[in-house]
């Protein structure tokens, strides 16, 4: 997806949207200062089928976050292999991990299957370590998470992606979006009908901008751990000692 101007994408693209009561997010309302370009979010979903209603609400919501001013990226995870089964420098692995780092944000969207998420999704969220060296590819950035569902509303899927966002480091919004007996709420385009499906997704993705905005040029402050600085301490005074103890030997 390319990325939208700040005042957003036209309203003509969003026929679902009520423009009375859409605002979009600027860093003059929250208060914010620093980085002024647009939020930077990924977006990840968890099925390959022709006709997969994850990626459909994911392609959705990164319609609404250009509305909102942001720059959406989805990543496509045809063809990302298996963890662990081949090197990181796999060309899909590659792009998974530099888009991570890209991003400020992310949202992650699964199908809800056997009461949890998807292999897709996981394996995404899996090539994504919490060291890559020194960078963390998604300690720090919020995170959005959203599910569909065959049958009646569940929460199973997203409350198991808001477990992996806490392991991940991630500031998780408060809201979220299940979206029950998905075949129904989208029409032969693959785009969302209005529903009160389609407002909660509104919803998340303007909170997402939000928080995005609020925290990016916090993150590394909020971040910053005593037991990590103390460790770092430690390390560096034990190099000291150890470069001394060189010195003193020649």
């Amino acid at each position: 997806m390319k990325a939208a101007l700040s005042e957003g994408r036209p309203m003509s693209d969003l026929p679902n949207v009520a423009p009375a009561h859409l605002d979009v997010p600027t860093l003059d309302k929250l208060g914010s200062t620093g980085a002024t370009h647009p939020p930077r979010i990924l977006l990840l979903y968890g099925s390959l089928r022709t006709r997969s209603y994850s990626r459909l609400l994911t392609l959705e919501a990164a319609r609404l976050l250009e509305r909102f001013g942001a720059e959406a990226r989805v990543f496509d995870p045809a063809g990302l292999p298996m963890p662990d089964s081949t090197p990181p420098d796999h060309p899909k692995v590659a792009e998974l991990r530099a888009l991570s780092e890209w991003s400020e944000g992310q949202v992650w969207c699964s199908p809800e299957r056997h009461g949890t998420i998807t292999g897709v999704l996981k394996s995404q969220i899996d090539w994504l370590p919490l060291n890559v060296g020194s960078v963390r590819p998604t300690q720090g950035r919020t995170l959005a998470v959203m599910q569909v569902s065959g049958g009646s509303q569940s929460f199973n899927a997203v409350n198991a992606l808001r477990l992996l966002g806490r392991w991940m480091r991630m500031f998780t919004i408060p809201n979220q979006s299940s979206v029950a007996k998905a075949f129904q709420e989208f029409d032969d385009d693959g785009r969302m009908k209005p529903s009160s499906y389609y407002d909660r997704v509104v919803d998340v993705m303007e909170e997402l901008v939000k928080f995005t905005l609020l925290l990016r040029d916090r993150a590394p402050y909020l971040t910053d751990r005593y037991s990590e600085r103390k460790e770092d301490a430690a390390k560096s005074e034990a190099a000291a000692l150890a470069a001394a103890a060189m010195r003193h030997e020649t």
